[in-house]
């Protein structure tokens, strides 16, 4: 991660980052790693993130923002170098694998995330009961293990708890899409 952060202020704009697309989960990684380590490397929005490993392996762009799922395969294979993981904590999947904070880049964080969501208006005990459902299979061993082994964390919050978190991941993030200035793709 230093050695990439070095390079990128030696030469600035000269390294090509990836993303599976703009305001995507790995552009607002890049824009989040270039505000806080000063340094400027250039955007390549891709449609998905299969296309954009393609490219890093075949070094068309030297550097991915991508999520764990698409990408640990690719590590354990040796097709991919990992540098570091972008969220608070290490991946089970890539244990050893340090997060951009730990590698010198303090309070960085941005984690990729999939929920479950009712329509607004669901009732509260229906809301309730799908929650104590799913929350129940992901405490499955077999789905917690299957879930490591591509690098997914299993948070299992409540609606409560996911909505709060929501709500400071949008403050977050709309501050930062605003001074990278990151505008919607012309048709998105």
């Amino acid at each position: 991660m230093k050695g990439l952060i070095a390079l990128a202020k030696d030469k600035p704009e000269h390294l090509n980052y990836g993303s599976s697309g703009v305001g995507g989960f790995g552009h607002i990684s890049g824009e989040l790693f270039m505000l806080m380590t000063g340094t400027r490397l250039t955007h390549v929005p891709y449609k998905s993130s299969p296309p954009s490993l393609t490219d890093l392996i075949g070094g068309q762009i030297q550097v991915l923002f991508n999520n764990m799922i698409s990408t640990v395969p690719h590590v354990k294979a040796g097709r991919v170098r990992a540098l570091a993981t972008t969220g608070t904590r290490r991946s089970a999947a890539l244990a050893d694998l340090p997060t951009v904070a730990e590698s010198g880049v303090a309070g960085y964080e941005n984690s990729s995330w999939s929920a479950v969501a009712a329509p607004a208006g669901t009732p509260k005990r229906i809301v309730a009961r799908l929650h104590k459902e799913l929350t129940d299979i992901l405490k499955l061993p077999d789905v917690r293990q299957k879930h490591a082994d591509v690098g997914a964390d299993i948070i299992g919050s409540t609606p409560e708890e996911f909505h709060a978190y929501l709500r400071s991941e949008l403050a977050k993030f709309s501050k930062l899409v605003k001074e990278a200035g990151i505008k919607a793709a012309a048709g998105g």
